[in-house]
């Protein structure tokens, strides 16, 4: 087979050093179980939990979720060890102690199923704009905007866009400054969120019922500070959950958006959490039984958000829909979940758009893409 006639080479990274780990598996079995092998040819890269990068598995029975037992897949360290050259683009290099380096040939795109910190912050989109590949997803800036709620809410607000009110916290304020934050928390209303300010997931999320309480409120800091040094606690909003896909328009114009989603949290459960969201029964309304024009508004304002932040390729932006007709937008995620059980797949099947379909967009959008600074 000749170079003009060979298929695309899709390196998929999956795995990852955050907290989040075991999703970014989750999504990659699902994507592997469906992209198209008689037009690509697969390169699945696992990064361990300690970030080694390795050669891997690509088969979508190894990473399944087993929601009846608990029990969450993850990248092996047993793998072939992988090298990143920066002299060829798109090259892998399989380190083999017993036979020494070896090329790999030049993968021509790259899907970072990656969730969380090292991954949807742009750190990795960093490095393949550095090797000089092609990637899915939104570029180095969007991505790390999007993954830090602090900034991200900022960026929207300063867009017109509203959110919840809340307090950031960095590391020197929690530590030199801890009285002042607390008062400040205070002033949010009786019940808050406390969330690590770049992790998802809704991992070290906690709710505190009363922001007065100093004792439970600092619990619930350094709860999020296990997973990020740099914490958000934002005021309770009275609402129901409601979701949006975005996908970057094939044209080139106005991204496309989905039909919303109401997310319905299980019994027994007082906020979404990881639990709540992946081992539960907690389930989706699609579409979401919200008024025409309410419908109407958050898909236009999942779209100016989309474009507000940058983002490329696709995302799903989380809402809170109010009693009064409000809306607010609650989170971005740049590289949502993506297992056909996942929200996003599910408002796009809902739309129109099957999950074969949305991994196929999803790779030919970056292939269109130039390498390098977008």
């Amino acid at each position: 087979m000749s170079s003009e006639q060979r298929k695309i080479r899709v390196a998929v990274v999956f795995g990852g050093r955050s907290s989040e780990h075991e999703i970014s598996c989750v999504t990659a079995g699902s994507v592997l179980s469906v992209i198209d092998r008689d037009r690509y040819e697969v390169v699945p890269v696992g990064v361990t939990r300690t970030g080694n990068w390795v050669l891997t598995s690509g088969d979508p029975e190894r990473l399944r979720l087993d929601s009846a037992g608990g029990s969450l897949p993850s990248v092996p360290e047993d793998g072939a060890d992988l090298a990143l050259p920066f002299d060829r683009a798109g090259e892998l290099i399989v380190v083999d102690p017993g036979k020494g380096p070896e090329r790999l040939a030049g993968v021509d795109v790259v899907l970072p199923l990656l969730h969380g910190p090292f991954g949807e912050d742009g750190t990795i989109q960093g490095l393949f704009e550095m090797m000089g590949v092609r990637y899915a997803g939104a570029g180095v800036f969007s991505s790390a905007a999007s993954m830090d709620k602090v900034f991200m809410k900022a960026m929207l607000r300063g867009n017109g866009i509203p959110t919840s009110d809340y307090v950031p916290i960095t590391d020197r304020q929690w530590r030199n400054e801890r009285k002042k934050v607390l008062d400040d928390i205070a002033e949010l209303g009786d019940t808050v969120f406390v969330k690590p300010a770049r992790a998802g997931s809704s991992v070290g999320i906690s709710k505190v019922n009363d922001s007065s309480d100093t004792d439970a409120v600092v619990a619930a800091v350094e709860a999020a500070r296990e997973h990020d040094p740099k914490v958000l606690v934002e005021a309770r909003v009275v609402g129901r959950e409601i979701e949006c896909g975005v996908l970057e328009a094939e044209d080139g114009g106005v991204p496309e958006v989905s039909l919303p989603a109401e997310i319905h949290v299980a019994e027994g459960f007082e906020f979404y959490d990881f639990e709540a969201k992946y081992l539960s029964t907690s389930s989706l309304t699609i579409p979401a039984r919200i008024p025409e024009e309410a419908t109407a508004r958050l898909r236009a304002m999942a779209a100016d958000v989309f474009e507000a932040m940058g983002c490329e390729g696709l995302a799903r932006v989380d809402f809170f829909y109010t009693d009064s007709g409000d809306i607010l937008v609650n989170e971005l995620n740049t590289m949502p979940g993506f297992t056909p059980a996942s929200a996003f797949p599910q408002m796009w099947n809902a739309s129109g758009v099957d999950y074969a379909e949305l991994v196929e967009r999803m790779i030919s959008t970056a292939l269109r893409r130039s390498p390098g600074l977008r």
